[in-house]
C-alpha cells in the first residue's frame, strides 16, 4: 500500500487548510513573528504507533524539521515520545491539531486491529482480519494503512480494486450466479470477483459460477458452519476464499474465525475505534 510523496503531502495540505480557514487567530494574535521552538508529540497511553510517516510529510511540507523517536507499527507506552520537532512557532500551533488528530487516529485504529490479529493467534487461528470500506470521507487511504501497520487485510482500498457483487447489485443485475457470469464474461481478468450471499444454498451458486471470494454475510456462526459442510459434500470447499462480515466485533471475533472461514471483516475497526490519546507540548523557545 504506497502513494506518492507528493499525493499523500496534497492530502494532508487539504486536511490542514480545512482546520486552518482563513488563518489562525490566535497564533496570529499571541505568537511573535519568527519565533521558533521545539515541541513534542508525546502519548499518553499504551498503543500501536501510526500515521508517523504522515505526520513527518506534513510537517516537512511545511518547512518545520522533524525527528521520529517511534516508527509506525512499534509499540507505544505512556509518557513515551513520538515526534520531536523543531521550526516556527505559528507553524507548529497552526498544525497541531491536524498532526494530532491523524495521528491519534491512526494509531487507535493500528492498535485495535492488532489487538485482534494477536488474539487470533494465540488461539492458533489462521485467519485474516480485514476492515472494511466503513471509513470516515475523506481519510480511506490513512484509514486502511493504519490496519494495514496493525497487521490487518485493507479489502478493497478503491471500488475499482476488485468486482464485489452485493445485495443491491443482486436487486438490480439478477440472481447470484447470473450476476457472476456476467462479471466474470465481461471483466478484466485480473480483477477478483467476490459475490456476498445471505442464504445457504447461495454459496454453491456462487462457487459454480466462478466466484473468487464469497462474503457470507450476516450469517451466525452456526450457518456460516452449515455452508461450509454443504461445500465440503460437495468437494468445493477450499476452492474460494470464504468471508465473514456483518455483525462481527473485538467482543464475538473469535467465534466467527474458528467456523472455517479465511477472512473475517470488522467495521467497526474503521468505523468505531478509539483514538489514542497524545498530546503535544512545546519544549523550548528560542528566538529566531
Amino acid at each position: 500500500m504506497f502513494l506518492p510523496r507528493k499525493i499523500v503531502e496534497e492530502k494532508l495540505l487539504r486536511i490542514l487548510a480545512e482546520d486552518a480557514g482563513e488563518g489562525d487567530v490566535t497564533t496570529s494574535l499571541l505568537i511573535p513573528v519568527d519565533m521558533n521552538v521545539e515541541a513534542s508529540v508525546i502519548a499518553k497511553e499504551t498503543g500501536v504507533v501510526a500515521g508517523v510517516e504522515e505526520a513527518q510529510i506534513l510537517l516537512r511540507s511545511l518547512g518545520i524539521e522533524v525527528e521520529a523517536s517511534l516508527y509506525d507499527g512499534t509499540k507505544v507506552k505512556p509518557k513515551q515520545t513520538v515526534l520531536k520537532m523543531h521550526g516556527d512557532a505559528r507553524t507548529i500551533l497552526t498544525a497541531e491539531r491536524t498532526v494530532l488528530n491523524l495521528l491519534a487516529r491512526m494509531s487507535g485504529i493500528a492498535s485495535a486491529t492488532r489487538n485482534l490479529v494477536n488474539e487470533l493467534r494465540k488461539a492458533r487461528i489462521k485467519v485474516r482480519v480485514a476492515c472494511t470500506r466503513k471509513t470516515a470521507p475523506g481519510l480511506i487511504y490513512f484509514d486502511k494503512k493504519a490496519v494495514r501497520i496493525g497487521g490487518g487485510d485493507t479489502h478493497r482500498l478503491h471500488l475499482d480494486d476488485m468486482i464485489l457483487i452485493k445485495d443491491n447489485h443482486l436487486a438490480i443485475a439478477g440472481a447470484v450466479e447470473q450476476a457472476v457470469r456476467k462479471a466474470k464474461e465481461n471483466a478484466s481478468l485480473s480483477k477478483k470477483i467476490e459475490v456476498e450471499v445471505t442464504r445457504v444454498d447461495d454459496v454453491l451458486l456462487a462457487v459454480k459460477a466462478g466466484a473468487d471470494i464469497v462474503m457470507l454475510d450476516n450469517f451466525s456462526p452456526q450457518r456460516i458452519r452449515k455452508a461450509i459442510e454443504l461445500m465440503k459434500k460437495e468437494k468445493c470447499y477450499g476452492k474460494v476464499l470464504l468471508e465473514a462480515s456483518g455483525g462481527i466485533t473485538a467482543k464475538n471475533v473469535m467465534e466467527f474465525a474458528s467456523t472455517g472461514v479465511d477472512l473475517v471483516s470488522l467495521g467497526e475497526l474503521t468505523q468505531s475505534s478509539r483514538a489514542l490519546n497524545m498530546n503535544l507540548k512545546i519544549d523550548i523557545k528560542k528566538k529566531g
